[in-house]
């Protein structure tokens, strides 16, 4: 398949998406990196952080001040593993590691944004917020419809500086107005929410280099199901999964784990394994749903998120 998925649970949204056999579209970083060498150094944060003038260096130079934010260079895999916050020296000095950096810790809303870019120039927007819910989880995303111009002025420059040359979807992750992490791709956790016809117009952005998308944008939300770690999770019946996945104001369910693969061999953060997503323009629906995947998977229903 040219749109470039490497997990099956979300193959449901481009299988019936006709994209010629010569365009390759990614949605995994470690494809966006080989396929795009001459852009493929925005995977180092170290360098997003020093093109905004972000105090900042690897670990072996020590922090003047603290708390600050400390996370790998590069890591295409693993969820945020490894990222923590340092409070102090004795801190720092506990968890000084190779391959990692350090960086002002940013303050304030944490933003994903997918942009179409032509040579560099943004031309189109959506914004995510993540709702954390604690120890690298998200308890749901809210897709909104409404545009962020102060942080699309700003993210606008930064890719027109570093990114000429270069066509196709971009993710941004920002904290309070500044670009943490950048990745050449979009987010395929909810391009069910971003409207008929958006993926489309995807492909030719990657076929004819041009995005045109008659866009009517309405919020939704990804609601996510973590369980504790420590457990193996069978996957509950396919039939009662779309059974959940028809129920009024849900978009699309996703059973976000391997069948048959330990548990402990997938990259989930430390607050939780990641069991299942529900894309909702409904969040109460969205919610309702998410429990009663939860009583699938065996979880007591005061034990899930609200």
């Amino acid at each position: 398949m040219p749109i470039c998925e490497a997990d099956p649970w979300r193959m449901q949204y481009f299988e019936d998406v006709f994209c010629p056999p010569d365009v390759r579209i990614p949605t995994e970083d470690f494809d966006a990196y080989e396929w795009n060498p001459a852009h493929h150094w925005v995977y180092n944060k170290l360098l997003i952080a020093e093109s905004q003038e972000i105090t900042c260096a690897p670990h072996g130079v020590t922090p003047r001040s603290f708390p600050v934010f400390s996370k790998p260079l590069i890591n295409l895999r693993g969820m945020g593993a490894g990222s923590r916050v340092l409070e102090n020296l004795e801190d720092y000095k506990r968890n000084e590691s190779g391959g990692h950096f350090w960086m002002t810790l940013l303050r304030g809303e944490h933003v994903s944004s997918d942009i179409a870019l032509e040579d560099g120039r943004a031309v189109w927007f959506r914004h995510a917020q993540g709702i954390p819910s604690g120890e690298g989880t998200f308890d749901h995303w809210i897709v909104h419809a409404e545009p962020y111009p102060a942080l699309e002025r700003y993210c606008g420059v930064w890719l027109a500086r570093h990114l000429r040359g270069y066509t196709g979807m971009v993710n941004l992750e920002s904290i309070g107005g500044r670009i943490i992490e950048v990745h050449l791709r979009f987010s395929d956790q909810w391009p069910d929410l971003y409207g008929r016809g958006w993926l489309n117009s995807l492909v030719g952005l990657y076929a004819r280099g041009e995005w045109q998308f008659a866009e009517d944008a309405r919020t939704g939300y990804s609601v996510v199901l973590f369980g504790p770690h420590g457990m193996e999770y069978r996957h509950p019946r396919a039939e009662r999964v779309a059974e959940l996945a028809r129920a009024s104001g849900v978009t699309s369910i996703q059973i976000t784990f391997h069948a048959h693969r330990a548990a402990a061999s997938h990259a989930m953060p430390p607050g939780g394994f990641r069991l299942a997503v529900v894309n909702c323009w409904d969040l109460e629906a969205g919610r309702r749903v998410r429990a009663q995947l939860g009583e699938l998977f065996g979880l007591r229903r005061d034990a899930l998120a609200s």
